[in-house]
């Protein structure tokens, strides 16, 4: 049977896609090489380079790997509100081998033990203002804990209004396995060599859990 869209396809248009065997970072890196100097991001005025970035993830994976011990294929909560340090994290996960598990900030205590022990992750990226969300798992599971500070990113004067969250200053946060933000990248750790292909598991997103318990999907 004639495919119907035949009549209206382009002239020398193909009609499948090759899909890349390369992995997410490596569409990061090849950014950064190509537009170091560009912006990635704004945050509230606030621009961050493509090749601060790229440094920033690779200090923040190899803080995963040498002080984590995270490995390939391991799963690392992020658990962060829109931000540089989200999307910093996200891709230093991908960059450790590991797979992102994003959960929503509005989740609560009990809510977040849920993940924790569904994808028995040792690790979490997450903000101060979420560490009361984040403490009571911490004998329960979660052994390393990265808290960043939104304020951090802040360094531009801005008329944009910043909720206080956003705003609040660093705070010296410890604990066992607690490590600041400002203190990873001060460590300057280097991830090993890549090795997580277009067919490994990259991001496990969850249901909302509005019947039963959120699913990983």
């Amino acid at each position: 049977m004639p495919d119907p869209q035949s009549a209206f396809w382009p002239a020398g248009l193909p009609r499948h896609l090759t899909v890349p065997r390369t992995n997410l970072f490596y569409n990061l890196e090849v950014a950064a090489r190509r537009y170091p100097d560009k912006p990635l991001a704004i945050f509230y005025d606030t621009p961050l380079s493509y090749a601060d970035f790229l440094h920033q993830v690779e200090t923040l994976a190899g803080h995963l790997e040498i002080v984590c011990g995270v490995k390939p294929g391991d799963r690392v909560l992020l658990y962060l509100q829109n931000s540089p340090q989200f999307m910093l994290a996200y891709y230093a996960i991908l960059r450790a081998n590991a797979v992102v598990v994003p959960v929503n900030p509005m989740n609560l205590a009990e809510e977040l033990r849920h993940y924790v022990v569904d994808t028995g992750a040792a690790t979490i990226v997450t903000a101060q203002d979420l560490m009361p969300q984040v403490r009571p798992l911490m004998t329960h599971g979660l052994r390393h804990v990265l808290v960043a500070a939104y304020a951090d990113y802040l360094t531009v004067p801005t008329d944009l209004p910043v909720p206080e969250a956003i705003a609040a200053p660093r705070e010296q946060i410890t604990g066992e396995g607690v490590v600041l933000w400002s203190t990873m990248l001060a460590g300057a750790h280097r991830p090993g060599a890549i090795t997580a292909g277009a067919d490994d598991l990259a991001v496990m997103p969850y249901t909302s859990g509005t019947t039963g318990h959120p699913k990983g999907c």
